[in-house]
């Protein structure tokens, strides 16, 4: 048979599952329904809704949209159209952050079999002292562009951090999920720092204590713990990890309320890499800790903390050496 006539000849051949190879499709979901149901694993099979983690990034971005406005918006903004701008971008954000926090009081509620705490009025007062906070929240984050500017002299102006800097994202949401942190306000905190961690590479948990002015400088790697105590106009560069030690395997239910990480006091600079560990571990104010240095105790104020000169072997010809080997 030619090339051609197997072009254009008709397969017989049918898709049919047999006995021996069709998928066990109702055995599999007789088991994962069984998995879930037992609650064996985790699942949300609730008659409530869960937060939506689509709705809560939206949320994000509405806040940005007032706290940056003309700068994340398609339309012009003048000085006659930023009252309504902002009044009905706040509207909006307030009414869409109630239901998302109501969603998240009434999953918790159920998931931990708590009595009723009226979670519609407390979705609405937590949104009202939220957007209350928003001018104190814009404050920080105006000293936080202005710790940029002066920390780093690649930063042109205060556009540019604005609009270009992961640093300053990753602290803006911190800044948001932080507040909401300290309204008692379920799951969403974590979710924002999860989307500003996937978009940045920079991962800040909204329970940390972080002062004003404060820069990360390029910022991936960055880990910052939940108990971790930042002071003012400390500024961190790419890849430092301010961690906890060892933990034993139950740590999650043992050590939940206490402190795992470290304090960086004060006018602090940790350069890149420098991993910092431990709930007694103190950074004294103006110390500088410089890059790849492995901290797990104390150090006091207006110390500088950096590795020995390695020993380099170089191999091939090095400001007129002769080629060496490394033995």
């Amino acid at each position: 048979m030619g090339r051609k006539e197997l072009i254009s000849g008709e397969c017989r051949s049918e898709i049919r599952p047999t006995g021996e190879t069709a998928p066990p499709v109702s055995r599999i979901v007789r088991k994962l329904s069984q998995g879930f149901s037992s609650r064996k694993w985790s699942s949300h099979i609730e008659p409530v809704p869960i937060p939506s983690k689509q709705e809560v990034v939206d949320l994000v971005r509405q806040a940005q949209q007032i706290l940056f406005p003309g700068y994340f918006t398609e339309m012009m903004l003048s000085a006659q159209s930023l009252e309504y701008h902002l009044g009905e971008n706040l509207t909006r954000f307030c009414e869409n952050l109630a239901r998302q926090i109501n969603a998240a009081i009434r999953h918790d509620c159920l998931r931990h079999d708590q009595s009723c705490s009226r979670c519609g009025e407390r979705s609405y007062q937590s949104a009202g002292r939220f957007i209350d906070r928003l001018p104190a929240i814009r404050e920080l984050l105006e000293l936080d562009i202005r710790a940029a500017l002066e920390g780093d002299p690649a930063a042109a102006n205060a556009d540019e951090v604005i609009f270009s800097y992961p640093g300053l994202y990753a602290i803006f949401v911190y800044r948001l999920a932080h507040e909401l942190i300290r309204l008692d306000v379920p799951i969403i905190p974590r979710i924002m720092s999860e989307h500003a961690y996937h978009r940045t590479a920079i991962d800040i948990h909204p329970a940390a204590e972080i002062g004003d002015s404060f820069f990360i400088d390029h910022g991936a790697g960055v880990v910052i713990g939940a108990t971790t105590r930042i002071g003012s106009r400390v500024r961190i560069y790419q890849g430092v990890t301010l961690g906890a030690l060892s933990l034993p395997r139950n740590a999650g239910h043992l050590l939940r309320n206490t402190r795992r990480h470290p304090t960086i006091e004060d006018d602090v600079i940790l350069y890149a890499n420098a991993t910092i560990l431990g709930g007694e571990t103190v950074i004294g104010a103006r110390s500088i800790i410089g890059g790849n240095v492995w901290l797990t105790e104390s150090v006091a104020p207006d110390t500088k903390v950096i590795l020995k000169q390695p020993e380099l072997v170089y191999i091939g010809k090095q400001s007129g050496k002769e080629e060496q080997h490394a033995v």
